[in-house]
């Protein structure tokens, strides 16, 4: 089943007199429970597709369909809602609140939704990213990889059932990015959530089932893209 489709999907932006082809034309499907790394070099529109996808900007044309729904079709609230419910976010600069200690960061989501969190579930997703002995830590006593995992537990805590992640080794260190992306793998499988990574790393991307390269906006050959098997 596919939770994730774009349907010719079109990005442009014009630059004076030059007009910029962020998206030309990206028809995917992605489906449920799937880890697809998207990879490409810098400018290749990676970005923007992840932000498409999860509804963080508009296309010019074409339409992106999130479990069935299309979401072009929704209001500006109607989108936040569907999106903290439905899609979880983890970001290269980790953005986590200072003033807020690891616990309070994970559950924010939650309590912006206006709901109590299920204590017992974000207790178990804190322990398997091996944060109990942080809970109650504040961001800056944190390591890159800590923080990094914190943005994880907060993109699992609402239980979505998608994870964007974008560039989410960007800033750690070879084995550290190994670890987290391992962690990023393992909650997926054990959660059930399907995964959607950019990266301009190749060896990252093979953590994933299958790869999908960009180039100039577009998908790189193949009906649904250049798609590699990683398994």
């Amino acid at each position: 089943m596919n939770i994730l489709v774009t349907e010719n999907l079109k990005k442009y932006y014009d630059m004076g007199e030059v007009q910029v082809k962020a998206l030309d034309g990206i028809s995917l499907s992605i489906q449920s429970g799937e880890f697809l790394a998207i990879v490409g070099s810098s400018g290749s529109g990676k970005s923007t597709l992840l932000h498409m996808l999860g509804g963080l900007d508009n296309p010019t044309s074409g339409r992106v369909v999130v479990d069935g729904q299309d979401i072009s079709k929704m209001s500006k609230d109607e989108l936040t809602i569907f999106r903290r419910r439905k899609i979880g976010f983890v970001f290269q600069n980790y953005n986590l609140l200072p003033l807020m200690n690891v616990y309070e960061n994970i559950i924010l989501p939650i309590k912006l939704d206006g709901i109590q969190p299920d204590r017992e579930y974000v207790g178990q997703i804190i322990a398997m990213l091996g944060l109990k002995e942080k809970k109650y830590a504040m961001p800056n006593q944190l390591s890159g990889g800590q923080q990094q995992r914190v943005a994880l537990a907060r993109a699992l805590a609402e239980k979505p059932a998608i994870i964007l992640a974008d560039e989410p080794t960007g800033n750690l260190d070879s084995r550290t990015s190994q670890d987290v992306l391992g962690l990023i793998k393992t909650t997926g499988r054990r959660f059930g959530q399907t995964i959607v990574m950019i990266t301009h790393n190749e060896e990252i991307a093979q953590m994933a089932g299958r790869i999908i390269r960009l180039e100039d906006g577009k998908i790189c050959g193949g009906e649904d893209g250049y798609a590699e098997s990683a398994e």
